[in-house]
């Protein structure tokens, strides 16, 4: 064909009306298939109180608050609400079990908590790597299995999950060690129980890897919770980012997941509860 001939076909094609895409049946899911629950990180909505931030989680049809310290859990748990994570040790993200300086104090934090999350049926604490400061991955690696290793035993009898967060370090957390899905996953698999995974945080991985669902789908045993964000920025998880979470929860539910999927984006609208509510409409696939 030459390029008159194809020019003109191109020109009577475009006359012709569009027709629909023929149905398929190889969507991931049916929102009624959908088992994870709905959970929101306290932080990011400073400007309410507590008991405000509940009110409107319950008008959002959000059954958590979370990264909670344990002298807020009841504020949450008496308005009917749960707490999906727990904060660990005030030592916080940059001193984390990577450092056997610090075993001790950690430990003793996490052992006094287990019990006390479990009496109110909390299942799940947050802990951290810490920054690397110059050790190598491998070290850290066997470091953190160490100091780790009696509160997972702890977390074992009182039936507690104890969850690694996956952070970047490129932007937000500079040094962190746990910055890499695989890291953490060597992590799991060195202390070989069912009560250490991880916390799959979207924002952080698209900024350290890309490739979430690929990566969520290969690693859903080791992932006992999600965390949202939007990326650039970490603020809605609307089209103003460059994430398209409806396919990222499909994926989610299509890997079977219970658990919750907190939503830990800073909002820059004028409307913050406006801002959550659409958050989670869009992940309630």
């Amino acid at each position: 064909m030459n390029r008159r001939s194809l020019l003109k076909n191109i020109s009577a094609a475009s006359l012709t009306p569009f027709l629909p895409l023929p149905s398929t049946t190889t969507s991931l899911t049916l929102s009624s298939e959908r088992k994870f629950k709905h959970s929101v990180c306290r932080w990011c909505y400073n400007n309410f109180t507590l008991e405000e931030l509940c009110d409107v989680a319950i008008d959002c049809g959000i059954q958590s608050i979370e990264l909670l310290n344990p002298n807020e859990w009841d504020t949450v748990l008496s308005r009917g609400l749960k707490v999906a994570l727990s904060n660990g040790s005030p030592l916080g993200i940059t001193k984390g079990w990577n450092d056997p300086n610090l075993h001790q104090q950690l430990q003793n934090d996490l052992l006094d908590i287990i019990p006390k999350a479990a009496d109110k049926g909390i299942g799940q604490i947050i802990v951290f790597s810490g920054n690397r400061n110059g050790l190598p991955d491998f070290q850290g690696l066997e470091f953190c299995a160490m100091g780790l290793d009696p509160v997972v035993k702890a977390a074992e009898h009182y039936n507690v999950r104890i969850i690694m967060e996956l952070l970047n370090s490129k932007i937000n957390h500079i040094d962190y060690q746990c910055d890499h899905t695989s890291w953490g996953v060597s992590l799991v698999d060195k202390i070989g129980s069912p009560n250490f995974k991880l916390l799959y945080d979207i924002y952080h991985m698209q900024i350290m890897e890309g490739d979430v669902i690929r990566t969520i789908t290969d690693y859903k045993d080791y992932i006992a919770h999600f965390h949202t964000g939007g990326v650039p920025g970490r603020h809605e998880i609307d089209e103003t980012q460059e994430l398209y979470y409806p396919a990222i929860m499909n994926a989610i539910v299509a890997n079977g997941f219970d658990g919750y999927v907190a939503q830990e984006f800073v909002p820059a609208g004028k409307d913050p509860a406006k801002s959550l509510k659409e958050g989670v409409r869009i992940c309630s696939v």
